[in-house]
């Protein structure tokens, strides 16, 4: 999540919280209206992207999509609408529907989520930004309920921020990002307990460790195919960059360096080593791995966050209210 979000929750209880639409919804269609174009900076964005691809709505009408995720159990996308506090479920020929709705008496944005991931055995992690945690849903994906497990709450006794985006390595270790978004008065509310924006890992036997704090808003976070680097977008407007960090043997992080000049929300890497960000004011940023701008992906929405599915032949995209889909040549990364 971005500034941006801060639009959307201005809407609390009111038009923003209108039922998701969009051209599937409800509907059998295989057809989609289309938004926005792509832009082919460099030759090599065709081997990416198909030159007859465009930019599919799939759905719309929500108050702000975030933290795509394709889960093969289901054969389809989670994504969270964060201010109406839910997790939607899109299917080609069914549309998106809501998938995950917290009880009645649950306080609107006490647990909403923003990045979801799974972890090796298929569980669902969320970065529960309104509990200011990381946590585990605990029911079957098939049957999903309200029911979470809390993996990690705070960093020395100190409480998170608001935890925005988190990946998971092979080892079973959580990596993820803590900026202030989630916090009604953001850096200032006075329910921050941290001095810090950071980067943290958290360890499969529970131990949560500090990577870095040099970053004023760590947002996006993803992993290279071979693991061996970390790529972390940082949405402050002060310091628009992209940073990859090197993965030494336990975990830790070095060589710290600009992989790319702009400031980014979520991004995924594709197995060709691709990094696919979403730039807020302009779209999707595609970047080969020597940090070549190869193309964009023009959504003319705010966007928040991409993912990969479809067996990696589908770029999805949260943008503002919208949920959409480019289909690629590329294949997944992780």
């Amino acid at each position: 999540m971005n500034v941006f979000i801060k639009i959307a929750l201005l809407f609390v209880g009111s038009a923003a919280y209108l039922p998701c639409q969009g051209a599937e919804l409800g509907q059998g269609s295989n057809v989609n209206k289309t938004i926005g174009h792509i832009e082919r900076i460099a030759p090599a964005i065709n081997n990416i992207i198909p030159r007859d691809a465009v930019i599919e709505v799939l759905a719309e009408g929500h108050g702000w999509a975030e933290g795509p995720l394709w889960v093969p159990q289901l054969d389809a996308l989670l994504y969270s609408d964060i201010p109406a506090n839910a997790i939607y479920i899109h299917q080609d020929g069914v549309g998106a529907i809501p998938w995950l709705k917290p009880s009645p008496e649950t306080p609107l944005g006490s647990n909403w989520s923003n990045g979801l991931a799974l972890d090796s055995k298929g569980k669902l992690a969320l970065a529960q930004h309104g509990s200011r945690q990381i946590v585990r849903l605990e029911s079957k994906l098939s049957k999903p309920s309200s029911t979470f497990k809390s993996l990690a709450k705070n960093y020395e006794g100190l409480q998170f921020n608001s935890p925005n985006d988190l990946v998971f390595h092979s080892n079973g270790s959580v990596y993820f990002t803590d900026p202030p978004y989630g916090l009604a008065g953001g850096a200032d509310d006075p329910a921050r307990e941290m001095d810090i924006q950071g980067v943290f890992r958290l360890n499969p036997n529970g131990s949560v460790e500090l990577l870095t704090d040099t970053l004023s808003r760590p947002n996006g976070i993803a992993l290279s195919p071979n693991q061996d680097v970390l790529y972390v977008a940082n949405s402050g407007e002060d310091q628009r960059v992209i940073m990859a960090y090197d993965l030494n043997a336990d975990g830790s992080i070095a060589s710290e360096r600009v992989f790319f000049n702009s400031w980014g929300d979520g991004l995924k890497v594709d197995q060709q080593g691709n990094v696919f960000v979403a730039e807020p004011k302009l779209g999707v940023l595609v970047i080969n791995p020597q940090g070549k701008l190869l193309g964009k992906i023009l959504t003319t929405q705010l966007t928040s966050n991409v993912a990969f599915g479809d067996n990696g032949s589908a770029l999805y995209i949260t943008a503002n209210s919208y949920l959409l889909r480019v289909k690629l040549d590329s294949k997944e990364g992780l």
